[in-house]
């Protein structure tokens, strides 16, 4: 079983959310954790100084500031023993209505910013057999409506690391990714609108949503015990069973689970 005390652990996307769990979850368990967010006096606020923390200003959707990042944290440690890509971006838009450059975003920094940080940091972690983590998505393994360039690129994401898992098979290194389901995350407030503006609301119930602590509870115990995949959530683990064993079924009960949601961009189509 992997430990995280005195571990190097990486974090994409820590200025909120999971990402920010992550973090705090880390440092409990005694790791050296480096994190990048756009906004790094905003990231730097939400934690307590510390010789064991390491906050980084990168866009992981630009490839020289994922190689900057990586380089700075090897470079100040030594190493990288976790790689945990979290930073990620959300939508919802019909396709029909939603800008390219919205999927095109959403792409560049959910799959693109996984594959940079991963590529830069690989060489460290195969040094130490280390743990690369992707944090995914339900829309990963069913396609959702009103999601489409999220789910691409979720579905992009598992299958980069996926194919990555397999190379790696007999390197003593690990990959595993993690599909958190419906959790209190800021990551729909901040989802894009079809014209690529913050969306501002969510139109879920957050309280009656995991929150993120126990999401990054449930990454941090999984990457201990080194597992393939994590779906989270009843409901979660319910969508990619009866996705795969009933797909027809499937594509009716999605449709009318979102059509349900307050605002639904469905509601158009009707």
């Amino acid at each position: 079983m992997l430990t995280l005390k005195d571990r190097v652990v990486v974090v994409t996307g820590g200025s909120s959310g999971i990402g920010k769990a992550l973090v705090a979850a880390a440092l409990e368990h005694g790791a050296k954790v480096a994190v990048c967010a756009r906004n790094l006096e905003k990231l730097a606020g939400l934690f307590i100084p510390s010789e064991n923390l390491f906050c980084f200003k990168a866009d992981v959707s630009v490839e020289e500031d994922c190689s900057s990042f990586i380089a700075a944290t090897t470079q100040r440690w030594g190493g990288i023993d976790i790689l945990i890509n979290n930073a990620g971006i959300s939508m919802r838009a019909l396709f029909e209505d939603v800008d390219l450059s919205v999927i095109k975003e959403l792409m560049n920094v959910n799959f693109w910013g996984t594959v940079y940080c991963t590529k830069y940091a690989l060489p460290a972690v195969l040094q130490r057999r280390g743990v690369i983590v992707g944090v995914s998505s339900i829309a990963g393994y069913r396609g959702l409506p009103g999601r489409t360039g999220y789910s691409a690129s979720k579905f992009a994401m598992q299958g980069f690391l996926e194919a990555l898992r397999t190379e790696l098979l007999y390197s003593g290194a690990h990959v595993m990714w993690v599909a958190p389901g419906f959790t209190a995350s800021n990551i729909r407030n901040v989802a894009r609108s079809s014209d690529g503006s913050a969306q501002a609301e969510t139109p879920l119930d957050e309280k009656k949503l995991m929150t993120a602590e126990e999401c990054a509870h449930i990454i941090i115990k999984g990457i201990e015990n080194r597992k393939r995949t994590i779906v989270m959530t009843t409901q979660g683990k319910l969508a990619v069973w009866v996705n795969k064993l009933l797909p027809a079924l499937a594509d009716k009960l999605v449709y009318k689970h979102f059509l349900n949601e307050p605002d639904s961009p469905l509601k158009k189509l009707h």
